[in-house]
């Protein structure tokens, strides 16, 4: 090791946020040398991954996390979806999903980010194969051919270097480790900011999560245990600094204008925090001896609740083919051989989960006439037709023809 080396691993995960921790689980046990990299801890207020925000499930995702040890500790704080309600405000065309018609106990879950960080970083911290370096961050990168050396910084100053076989970029949508190993991204602004809160409706949502498109915006309401709602409220990008200032009062006004009284009225609203809404995609998943995962590997509007489902598809995907490389002897996690195979398994995927969601951001948005009726006849045979909720629930589970073992429930260990 060169001088100043804190030590050698076969993976080492840039970014402890859902992503990038929910890999560091699955890999936890399949004996290897793994390092976690992460500038803000999970329990800090200003930690972005693990802050107020709540994240739909999908089935799919669920079995995910049962497979790796972690639903049992966070099933408690999750709320099921049973139905889904998906309305265009001010036209006739409506669709509804019910778990019960798919022979469903759920369609998915509500689980807030905080009690997911909770439990990923316990099991983390527990794990022996596991060695955390955090707060730190990279702030080099020096591929070679048969390692990555990973120079980190801590708030106090340099604190030595790693080596790596296997680099993760998850580092999020501006990924400094994706950039450092020359991958491009493309970028589109969506020109719009969501505001997350909670709100208190004065029915019980009976498990019904809403997204209703406005033309101000979408609005999507996702049930939490204790009756209240995760509100997602979009807003023009100008427009957001001036609904932050509304009072709490204006605010559930305008809320109540949008979404109307299919819950009643809307008694209390929580804390608004703002984040700007885009798409980001990196034009390769791996590079040399780096992997890209989650949002830096592509960042999603949140207008069909895909992105972290996505991601932990990444998590599953990487975390079996590791596995099945070590069964085979002679494990090299960052062989290319086994990059290029995680690119061709991700691709048709990622390539299907952006197309839709970026194609529903657009339909929706467009004032024109043509595409509002367009879209109010899409809702309409969407709702008549059986087959079409079927698919729909597939490619909520992944776009992919190969399912992750983990994803069907399969421990890799």
């Amino acid at each position: 090791m060169m001088q100043g080396s804190l030590g050698s691993f076969d993976v080492a995960i840039v970014g402890g946020g859902m992503v990038g921790a929910s890999l560091a689980s699955a890999l936890a046990p399949l004996g290897l040398r793994i390092a976690v990299i992460e500038a803000v801890p999970h329990d800090s207020a200003l930690q972005p991954s693990f802050d107020e925000r709540t994240t739909a499930l999908s089935n799919g995702s669920r079995r995910i996390l049962e497979a790796i040890r972690i639903w049992p500790e966070v099933s408690p704080a999750a709320t099921a979806i049973r139905k889904i309600h998906i309305s265009d405000q001010g036209h006739f065309g409506f669709a509804r999903i019910d778990a019960a018609e798919q022979g469903l106990e759920a369609i998915g879950y509500v689980l807030p980010n905080r009690a997911l960080g909770r439990a990923l970083w316990a099991g983390i911290e527990r794990s022996p194969s596991i060695r955390v370096f955090c707060p730190a961050s990279v702030s080099e990168v020096i591929p070679s051919p048969a390692f990555t050396t990973l120079a980190l910084q801590r708030p106090e100053g340099s604190a030595g270097s790693i080596e790596a076989r296997l680099v993760v970029a998850a580092d999020g949508a501006h990924s400094a480790v994706r950039s450092a190993f020359a991958v491009e991204a493309q970028h589109r602004d969506y020109r719009q900011t969501a505001l997350i809160t909670t709100v208190l409706p004065q029915r019980f949502h009976d498990h019904v999560a809403y997204e209703r498109f406005t033309p101000g915006g979408p609005i999507a309401l996702l049930p939490l245990h204790d009756g209240r709602c995760t509100l997602v409220f979009t807003v023009d990008a100008q427009a957001a600094a001036s609904a932050l200032s509304w009072s709490d009062e204006e605010f559930l006004a305008e809320v109540q204008r949008r979404f109307g009284f299919r819950l009643g009225r809307f008694l209390k609203v929580g804390r608004r925090v703002p984040y700007p809404l885009a798409l980001t995609w990196a034009e390769r998943t791996s590079a040399g001896r780096c992997v890209i995962v989650g949002n830096a590997a592509q960042g999603l509007h949140p207008v069909a609740g895909m992105g972290f489902n996505l991601g932990l598809r990444d998590v599953a995907s990487l975390a079996e083919l590791i596995a099945d490389a070590g069964e085979r002897g002679g494990l090299d996690p960052g062989d290319a051989r086994l990059l290029s195979e995680y690119d061709a398994w991700r691709r048709e995927d990622r390539r299907g989960i952006i197309g839709f969601t970026d194609g529903l951001v657009r339909l929706f948005s467009s004032p024109l006439g043509a595409a509002r009726g367009m879209r109010n006849l899409a809702l309409l045979a969407f709702d008549l037709m059986p087959p079409a909720k079927s698919a729909l629930q597939r490619l909520s589970t992944g776009a992919s023809r190969r399912v992750p073992k983990l994803a069907r429930g399969v421990a890799l260990r």
